[in-house]
């Protein structure tokens, strides 16, 4: 037995127990006459205490202890004089009688602490060793929790979970696939699931009425914080339901995992809001609402004055950042800055400062006192605030103040990943207009059912449709979304023409899953949560990595196992693939 205790069990109850602990060696702190070793596994840190009247063989080993060392260590508990009230095991420590190294280390490149001295880019090369840390212990902890506690919930509620195949066909209409060549059927691929959606419903065909699944999916897509190319998803569906239904069940299940992990209750009923009023107010379908700073549409308040800026533009709107009417001339000059980086894409910035002797703004000489009072006060600005305004195409300028809302709010404070303010967005456009091609493309996507009212409107006025769908959002992100599915045949097809399949593609494409709506399909419909994210916000954290054991950097590359990487020409051979250098 290489130990009896774990490192972070031992009390001051044990007090002259025989104990064995192995793990880690945090630190060694040589005093002469007496060495002291901080041995740590994943349950906590003991401290080890190499006394003047150890055996010689105990110092001997004692004094060849480096970082990382893997010791196992057999002793006494004993009281420590001085006490440490910031460690669960601080009221005790262990006197050695016999040290035994099972494992030397090389120092290791960064340290392994709360806080450590490691870049991103090394701590990624030594994941492993980036594991070993208590704050990606703390994170792998509770992304195991949160799966129990995912299951148990859906478990009570009926759901069964069932697996569904990695290697499927590929979606082109969705984001990019990951390929796989298949050796046994030259020149032909399976793709790497991008969600299981057409799986699960085909299991709502089969009869299995309320299905889960907690998921790897795959999508070949750009990377940023809160997206990795492999990512994992709880995937539900559920027969003979309504949008009601799905709605009323994860919101119970929501209120579960936050009482269940987090202990915060919530008692009254999660918002709901239209898109369209999610976007008008927050310019974003996944508003954080831990803050207010709701924007006002002032279109009708500028025009028509000779400023050149908003008589040229198709929509103005603001809000009044609480408190801000004190900004500096700089700091105003950031922020104009800020939205004028090619991520946000605003030309400039108009502001107008409200205080208790009244206005004063970048736009004086256009507008009178009153006109720009009137502005400030439709934006619901009071002595004291600040009125920012951004103007251009209405969604553009509402995503764009979107973007220095939460940009102030930072600022200022207001993004207290401690607090949790969800809601569910519904009614979103069935099919959003690409100009490029010249086409429509579906907002989530093609199973989607739309609303039963606008149903009539499919193919003489496709942008007027709204999807049967709705969005769980909690604190600026998306956290998970869903649908009712269209679960007949001609409906499908309908939408499939929509979205320009011709019937042939059509067929060729999920010919499986409409010819299974014709053997009797259920009223079906579901959603998916980002497990990670989930995971990230309960954590408090805004990237999703350090609750992914083995994650890739912003690239997709996994620097530790160097991949992706060339395979050999035999392989290659055997695939039947040649490959061509890229331009």
């Amino acid at each position: 037995m290489y130990r009896t205790h774990t490192c972070g069990e031992l009390r001051a109850a044990n007090v002259n127990e025989t104990v064995t602990l192995a793990g880690w060696v945090q630190k060694v702190r040589n005093l002469g006459a007496m060495t002291f070793i901080d041995l740590r596994d994943r349950y906590g840190i003991t401290q080890i205490v190499v006394e003047e009247h150890s055996d010689e063989a105990t110092k001997a080993v004692a004094a060849k202890l480096g970082r990382e060392y893997v010791l196992q260590v057999t002793g006494k508990v004993i009281e420590r004089e001085a006490k440490n009230p910031k460690m669960p095991t601080g009221d005790i420590e262990v006197a050695a009688s016999s040290l035994a190294i099972l494992n030397e280390a090389q120092t290791p490149p960064f340290t392994i602490e709360e806080v450590s001295d490691g870049g991103d880019d090394l701590r990624m090369k030594y994941r492993y060793l980036d594991l070993r840390r208590p704050p990606l212990q703390r994170a792998m902890i509770l992304r195991h929790k949160m799966a129990l506690s995912i299951r148990q919930f859906l478990d009570s509620e009926g759901f069964l979970e069932i697996e569904t195949p990695y290697l499927v066909g590929s979606t082109p209409e969705g984001a990019r696939d990951f390929v796989v060549p298949s050796r046994m059927n030259p020149n032909q691929f399976y793709a790497l699931p991008q969600s299981p959606q057409t799986l699960k419903q085909l299991l709502m065909v089969a009869g299995y009425d309320k299905y889960f699944q907690i998921v790897r999916c795959f999508r070949d897509e750009d990377l940023r914080a809160d997206r990795q190319p492999e990512f994992t998803q709880i995937d539900c569906e559920m027969s003979f339901v309504e949008q009601e239904d799905v709605i009323s069940t994860f919101e119970r299940w929501a209120k579960y995992m936050f009482k269940e992990v987090m202990d915060i209750e919530f008692t009254e009923p999660f918002r709901r809001m239209p898109w369209i009023e999610a976007m008008e107010k927050y310019g974003s379908d996944k508003p954080d609402l831990r803050f207010g700073m709701e924007f006002a549409d002032i279109t009708d308040l500028t025009k028509g004055h000779g400023f050149s800026v908003f008589d040229d533009a198709e929509y103005i709107c603001g809000f009044a950042a609480t408190g801000c009417a004190t900004y500096t001339r700089k700091q105003i000059d950031a922020l104009t800055d800020y939205v004028k980086r090619p991520q946000v894409g605003a030309k400039g910035l108009i502001w107008i400062r409200v205080e208790e002797a009244g206005v004063k703004s970048s736009i004086d000489k256009f507008y009178s006192p009153e006109e720009v009072k009137a502005m400030a006060e439709k934006c619901g600005a009071k002595a004291g605030d600040m009125v920012f305004i951004l103007c251009g195409k209405k969604f553009k300028a509402l995503t764009q103040l979107c973007a220095l809302r939460l940009e102030v709010a930072q600022q200022l404070g207001l993004r207290d990943p401690k607090k949790f303010a969800p809601l569910w967005v519904v009614d979103f456009p069935m099919f959003e207009w690409d100009d490029e091609t010249e086409r429509f493309y579906a907002m989530h996507h093609p199973f989607t059912s739309p609303k039963p009212e606008d149903v009539e409107f499919l193919e003489s006025d496709p942008g007027r449709v709204r999807a049967n769908a709705y969005d769980f959002v909690c604190n600026g992100t998306e956290i998970g979304g869903g649908s009712i599915r269209i679960h007949d045949a001609q409906l499908q097809a309908t939408i499939f023409k929509c979205l320009g399949f011709t019937p042939e593609k059509a067929q060729e494409q999920f010919g499986f899953l409409m010819n299974a709506f014709k053997f009797g399909a259920p009223p079906h419909g579901g959603l998916a949560f980002g497990f990670d994210r989930l995971c990230s916000l309960f954590g408090g954290v805004e990237s999703i990595r350090d609750y992914i054991a083995f994650p890739k950097n912003n690239a997709g590359r996994d620097v530790m196992l160097d991949a992706p990487s060339t395979i050999d020409q035999a392989q290659l051979d055997e695939l039947f693939l040649s490959l061509v250098k890229p331009e």
